[in-house]
């Protein structure tokens, strides 16, 4: 039990870690916690990605949830994880699980754990299915819950498109459906809703689709079609080894849907993550389009139609917060992590949230990152005015913004000593600019005078410390990156010999 530990967003290890028996103690636990929480009359919905142990371990966690009592819907294939989310919004379940290592390489693989409220478990809640785990309990076979193959899509998919139509310029926002849903859990006003012009919202945009032979393949590219747009595949085949990379949609690993691109007719790029939460945009102009002017793109495409403040994290540009302020809304600053992103959503009423690794969800939809949504609602944007024009305006009205960043080793058990002395010693200037303030909501941020800034703060998935800067040109970023990694090198190096 040892082996399993619930971090940033959910258990992730390789395959010699990730055992039959240690899914089932994750199973056994979740069950346990949601009995304990009062939810037991309620089903649990199982779904998994693309990898090929993915398919029997959602089958152990389905059995294991279901010997302990609770009905389980089971998807049907791999899917992407934020159609479980929304199947638990739905149909009122009690939560779910996915079998998924997200981005993570193909002898990796993981679990993931979304509570009732279809938002990222917080700590309380993953501290207790950690203290939870144990062998299974297996009630008598008559007091076992069904288990029901059940298809994630065609729901998702609907929603998709209501909330498509909410943000299309010129329609109605009288998204609101009070019908609750049938045995099936299907609303009815969902489906009639759908039936209404859906292919013209992208009207013929041809967007070319890269999976990168995740579970994005099938649902996101259908999604698009659905909408109307011309779709040009690119690794929307399942591969057992994901092509022989890693399932994450950076720049150096989208050259093929680069080049496609660039050479057109695509107006537009969009890839997927291995589990589809998260996406990344290419453009004609600019390539692979960095998250951060995704973001203040797409938060000022919303702005067009409805009105209300963003949540970002604590290393998501500031050009979201010069947008919020020229439109007279706030932007709400976060520690790094959606769950930290979806607990600000719930407080208030947000228009939009998301962080510079690429996740995002919006007002109407539920609080968990979805990279099968935002390609839609991407496409819609690029469709109203493209990504490279927009961004073009918004540096015109609020200037230019560069972010990078780079890492530093640092063991885990390491981390908070060097970080403490970093807090002992602070430095008033940075790269020769005076530093303003220090925001001390996760790590270090020190703001400067000339309005750029360096974020230094541990990663929650690597033994590493991460450094972040933001300035108006790529020269002023990299000075500020050497000189946060300046900071914390020495204090590092002190670790040697321990």
């Amino acid at each position: 039990m040892d082996a399993i530990s619930f971090g940033t967003d959910g258990w992730r290890a390789t395959l010699d870690a990730v055992t039959v028996p240690r899914v089932r103690a994750v199973g056994q636990a979740v069950a346990t916690h949601l009995a304990d929480e009062g939810r037991a009359d309620a089903a649990v919905a199982v779904g998994y990605d693309a990898r090929p142990s993915s398919p029997a371990f959602a089958e152990e966690l389905s059995r294991t949830v279901a010997a302990n009592g609770f009905d389980v819907y089971l998807a049907e294939r791999d899917c992407p994880t934020p159609l479980v989310a929304w199947a638990i919004e739905q149909r009122e379940l009690a939560g779910g699980l996915t079998v998924t290592a997200s981005h993570n390489p193909p002898d990796y693989n993981g679990v993931k754990f979304i509570p009732a409220d279809a938002a990222p478990a917080l700590p309380d809640v993953t501290a207790a299915i950690e203290a939870g785990l144990a062998e299974p309990r297996v009630r008598p076979e008559g007091e076992w819950g069904a288990i029901r193959e059940v298809d994630f899509a065609e729901s998702h998919a609907t929603h998709a498109l209501d909330i498509a139509r909410r943000y299309a310029p010129g329609t109605s926002n009288d998204n609101a459906s009070a019908d609750a849903p049938d045995a099936s859990g299907v609303r009815t006003a969902d489906v009639e809703s759908a039936s209404a012009g859906e292919a013209t919202l992208l009207d013929g945009l041809t967007v070319a689709y890269d999976a990168m032979h995740g579970s994005g393949r099938g649902v996101t590219d259908a999604l698009l079609e659905r909408a109307g747009a011309n779709v040009d595949r690119l690794r929307c085949d399942r591969d057992r080894e994901f092509g022989g990379v890693a399932p994450e949609p950076s720049a150096d690993r989208l050259g093929a849907l680069i080049e496609r691109v660039a050479a057109g007719p695509a107006a537009l790029g969009i890839a997927n993550d291995g589990d589809a939460d998260r996406l990344a945009v290419v453009t004609p102009g600019r390539g692979h389009l960095d998250e951060n002017l995704f973001f203040a793109a797409l938060y000022d495409f919303l702005l067009e139609t409805e009105s209300g403040p963003a949540v970002r994290t604590v290393s998501t540009t500031f050009l979201i917060d010069r947008i919020a302020a020229a439109s007279g809304e706030e932007t709400v600053e976060t520690p790094v992590g959606f769950k930290w992103v979806a607990q600000a959503m719930a407080e208030r009423d947000v228009l939009v949230g998301g962080e510079e690794s690429g996740g995002f969800s919006v007002r109407g939809h539920v609080r968990e990152k979805d990279g099968v949504l935002l390609a839609l609602l991407a496409a819609l944007a690029e469709s109203e005015q493209p990504f490279d024009d927009r961004i073009d305006r918004l540096f015109d009205e609020h200037g230019a913004i560069r972010q990078s960043k780079t890492s530093v080793d640092c063991p885990d058990a390491e981390k908070g000593r060097v970080l403490g002395a970093l807090e002992d010693d602070l430095p008033e200037r940075i790269a020769g600019e005076a530093v303003a303030e220090v925001v001390t909501l996760d790590g270090f941020k020190l703001l400067l005078d000339d309005g750029s800034w360096v974020l230094v703060r541990p990663s929650g998935t690597e033994p590493v410390l991460r450094v972040y800067a933001e300035a108006g040109s790529e020269a002023r970023v990299a000075e500020l990156l050497d000189a946060g990694r300046a900071l914390i090198e020495p204090l590092v190096d002190t670790t040697e010999g321990r």
